[in-house]
C-alpha cells in the first residue's frame, strides 16, 4: 500500500522506459492555480469565473468551449501588466513537478503540455522546464488605443479555436504519430474533466488531486503529496 495513492487496473511498479512521451495538463496540475480565475480577480470577477471554472472541471457543464469563451469574456480589461504580476505573484509550480520532468527527459521521454488556459503561460512554463510540445489558447490582446488589454476574446489557430477535452485528446494522438509511438506508451497526467478524453487514450493515466469524477477514471491518482509521487508507481 502507498498512502495518498489510488492504483487500479495494474501492479506497480512499471517502468518509466516502457513510455515514450508524458503528457500534462497545466493549470491544477502542473502549476497551482488556475490563470483564468487569477486573471479575472484582476477585474474584480474571480468569484463569478472560478464559479463557472469548478463546475467546468468536474464535468458539470457539457459545453466546455462556450464556458471558456463566458469567462474570457469577463476578462476584457484586464492588462498584460496584470498578467505579468499574476505569473510572477501567485504562479507556482506544483511540488514535485520539476523532479518528475527531469526523471522522465533522463529515461527518454518527451514532455507535451496540453492546457485549456493560455499561451501567455504555458509558453513560460514551456521554457522553464524544457518541455517538447505545448497546445493552448491565444488571449486576443487589443493594438490601438488601450493597447495591452485583453479584448474578452480568444484568437482562433491553425489547429482549431480553443482547446478543450477533444483537443487534448487529439494532441496526445498527433504527437504520439509524430514520434512513431503507440497512445499504450504515454502517460497523461490532469485533474479536471477536459483531461478524460487524453487520459482514455494513454497507456498510463494519472489523476492529480483531481476531481471525483477524474480520480474514479484514472488508473493512478495521486491524491496526498507532489506530482513526483508517481514515481513510486513508475520508476
Amino acid at each position: 500500500m502507498l498512502p495518498g495513492l489510488e492504483i487500479q487496473g495494474f501492479t506497480p511498479p512499471l517502468s518509466l522506459k516502457d513510455f515514450r512521451l508524458i503528457a500534462f495538463d497545466m493549470d491544477s496540475t502542473l502549476i497551482n492555480i488556475e490563470c483564468v480565475d487569477e486573471i479575472a480577480d484582476a477585474v474584480g470577477r474571480k468569484e463569478e469565473v472560478a464559479a463557472i471554472t469548478e463546475a467546468a472541471m468536474r464535468g458539470e457543464i457539457a459545453d466546455y468551449k462556450e464556458s471558456l469563451r463566458r469567462r474570457v469574456a469577463l476578462l476584457k480589461g484586464v492588462t498584460v501588466a496584470d498578467m505579468e504580476r499574476i505569473y510572477t505573484e501567485r504562479l507556482q509550480l506544483n511540488p514535485g513537478a520539476e523532479r518528475l520532468v527531469q526523471a522522465c527527459k533522463a529515461a527518454g521521454l518527451k514532455v507535451l503540455l496540453v492546457s485549456g488556459g493560455f499561451t501567455f503561460f504555458t509558453d513560460r512554463i514551456r521554457d522553464k522546464l524544457g518541455i517538447d510540445f505545448t497546445r493552448s489558447n491565444v488571449l486576443e490582446i487589443r493594438s490601438g488605443p488601450n493597447c495591452g488589454e485583453l479584448t474578452g476574446r480568444m484568437v482562433d489557430q491553425p489547429w482549431g479555436d480553443i482547446c478543450d477535452g477533444a483537443e487534448k485528446r487529439k494532441m496526445l494522438l498527433e504527437t504520439c504519430a509524430q514520434l512513431g509511438i503507440s497512445p499504450q506508451q504515454a502517460i497523461a497526467m490532469g485533474d479536471g474533466a477536459n483531461d478524460l478524453p487524453m487520459m482514455g487514450e494513454a497507456g498510463l493515466s494519472v489523476a492529480y488531486h483531481a476531481k471525483p469524477k477524474v480520480r474514479e477514471q484514472a488508473m493512478v491518482a495521486i491524491n496526498a503529496g507532489g506530482l513526483d509521487r508517481l514515481l513510486e508507481v513508475v520508476r
